[in-house]
């Protein structure tokens, strides 16, 4: 499963879910729309979105993980 790890360089940056939604302009029920997207897909715009406005690479903003580990 792939795994977003927005929420976990938000935190690290002492940055907000509310700023994320302010620099991307979205809202914050389709920013935790996209945050939940384990089973389901996420556009590119998005993607983009997280990794410009974090500073980041995809290999820091995606993981890949078994299922056993999101479930446990």
């Amino acid at each position: 499963m792939i795994i977003l790890n927005v929420e976990k360089i938000l935190k690290k940056q002492g940055k907000t879910k509310s700023w994320l939604c302010n620099e991307m302009d979205i809202t914050f029920y389709n920013l935790n729309k996209a945050l939940k997207c384990g089973k389901k897909s996420i556009s590119y715009k998005y993607l983009e979105g997280f990794c410009k406005n974090l500073n980041c690479t995809f290999d820091e903003l995606l993981s890949i993980v078994e299922d056993k580990e999101v479930n446990s």
